[in-house]
């Protein structure tokens, strides 16, 4: 199929160009009749393959229940919704179907949609060899974030995966808690200065993405971007290729390169990624020549005699640029700049998200949102300062991943073919009833360890599990419970007094923001 559009691509192309060329010699009429010939003739090729594909599919995956379709050739096609509707449907689905069904975009995509931990377990721990990224999604990616960890497969992911692991140890991680102080300290003066001025009812996620967007800057390039209190292009240009990559997906047409790229959203996604792409390579580009003129900073912070040493510290791109492999060879600009790209798009909605939905939860259950202030006011108690480090993190109680494979053996004699994408539900799992009694019921005491001695190890993975487990998990944890560690100490939040409808996104968000109200708190006297 992929030879197939590959083909009318160039096709299309080649014939646009014989057009402009012949144009004064032949007339429009003949070329149109030519052009039109060969085109019908290629689609009528490929449908015809997505047909003989769709039925193979469908012949193979009958040992998954199959939820009922609008017919044979639309399948599901339009019942996914990305609204507060389609996560009930969801919802019910899981309770229907409680482990696992196939799923069919029309005749263009046959998916497995696993929701149970007894079947994604045999998936997300199968090697990175087997279970490899697929284009549905990922493919939307590849011309922001380039053969990144997140994109590549096989030999040339498990270099990059060593290659990077470095960059988040423990030691580099204590250097970037200062910065989620920092990062968080300006968002509280923002809005303390807001309170003062009576406008008390805040929309939680454009505040803490702005926030969380000025921490990867910090970390990532040690650039101080000021994007929490003025606009910038290079910020506007994530939020915008973040949306368009969502509306890209919603559109089936749009997954035909040749037409997305002519259409204006095509040109949109065009012009912000060279925005991304033209800010990221020239700081690779300054940073080498910066690391070969004045040699390496300092990897970690070091004190010595209760003085810090005032040397600067290594950022993402130093370490990207210092790693080596078993033989000696380093990272290129241009794949240093993909996972820079890489680490700015995963690393800001999915915590921003995080910690607004657990704001918004202790908003509504003020009885847990008192027990967390207790517990980070005692922690701070006898402390010069209110900055967190990472020797007293607090332990604040506080959701897909599509893969194509070989052929994988699930429990209960189901087989998923080669060639199948499977859609691994983290939102469903963590929402299946059979596995977590009341799952709409937010109750953080059922990961009290004693709750949670019985339960299987990926009844919760909101970071994934196995070989390609988010390499991030530990930076995304500290920067959500200093940021919701801090909140709490400073601010009361209680219900903004709207309805609250979840949009399911690249992250979960919610129609028309996320608004909370904010009530300023005296910092405990010591």
């Amino acid at each position: 199929m992929a030879v197939i559009d590959a083909v009318l691509d160039r096709l299309l192309d080649g014939l646009l160009a014989l057009g402009r060329l012949l144009s004064p010699l032949c007339s429009l009429f003949v070329l149109l009749q030519l052009s039109a010939l060969v085109v019908v003739l290629l689609l009528s090729l490929r449908v015809v393959c997505l047909l003989w594909s769709h039925a193979q599919f469908t012949r193979r995956l009958r040992c998954f229940s199959k939820p009922p379709t609008q017919n044979w050739l639309m399948g599901h096609l339009g019942e996914m919704r990305s609204t507060e509707e389609g996560l009930q449907a969801v919802d019910q689905l899981v309770r229907t179907y409680s482990h696992s069904c196939s799923w069919f975009l029309g005749p263009f995509y046959s998916l497995v949609r696993l929701f149970h931990p007894d079947y994604i377990k045999p998936l997300l721990l199968a090697p990175a060899s087997i279970t490899v990224k697929d284009e549905l999604f990922y493919g939307f990616l590849r011309p922001w974030l380039g053969q990144s960890l997140l994109l590549s497969n096989g030999e040339d992911w498990s270099r990059r995966r060593r290659l990077l692991t470095p960059a988040f140890h423990f030691d580099i991680l204590k250097n970037y808690v200062k910065i989620f102080n920092h990062s968080s300290n300006i968002m509280h003066s923002k809005w303390r200065r807001l309170v003062a001025e009576g406008e008390s009812r805040q929309d939680m996620f454009s505040h803490i993405s702005l926030m969380t967007l000025d921490s990867l800057l910090r970390c990532t390039f040690s650039y101080n971007s000021n994007c929490q209190q003025s606009s910038s292009e290079y910020i506007a240009a994530i939020f915008e290729l973040s949306t368009l990559v969502i509306e890209r997906r919603g559109r089936i047409l749009h997954h035909w390169d040749w037409l997305y790229w002519r259409s204006p959203e095509g040109q949109r996604f065009k012009q912000a990624c060279n925005i991304v792409h033209r800010f990221t390579r020239t700081v690779v580009q300054e940073r080498r020549a910066q690391l070969l003129h004045q040699g390496e900073p300092e990897s970690h912070t070091d004190t010595t005699g209760g003085e810090e040493k005032r040397k600067r510290v290594a950022d993402f791109i130093d370490l990207l640029l210092l790693s080596k492999d078993e033989e000696g060879h380093g990272l290129t600009d241009e794949e240093i700049k993909a996972e820079a790209d890489t680490f700015m798009f995963g690393g800001h909605d999915t915590t921003a998200s995080g910690i607004s939905w657990v704001l918004y939860n202790l908003s509504q259950h003020q009885d847990y949102q008192d027990r967390c202030r207790a517990e980070v006011n005692d922690l701070l108690q006898d402390r010069e300062t209110e900055d967190l480090d990472w020797s007293a993190p607090p332990s604040v109680r506080l959701s897909v991943c599509p893969l194509a494979c070989l052929s994988l053996f699930l429990s209960g004699g189901r087989v998923i073919p080669q060639g199948s994408i499977c859609l691994v539900s983290i939102y469903g799992t963590h929402h299946n009833p059979e596995i977590w009694p009341d799952p709409d019921v937010y109750n953080p005491m059922r990961f009290d360890p004693e709750n949670s001695k019985d339960r299987s190890s990926h009844a919760f993975i909101p970071f994934s599990s196995g070989p390609r487990n988010c390499i991030g998990q530990k930076f995304a944890m500290a920067e959500l419970r200093v940021v919701v560690a801090l909140t709490l100490r400073r601010f009361r939040l209680t219900p903004g007094g709207v309805e609250v409808r979840r949009l399911p996104q690249l992250v979960l968000r919610a129609e028309g923001g996320l608004w909370l109200t904010l009530e300023t708190l005296d910092t405990p006297q010591d």
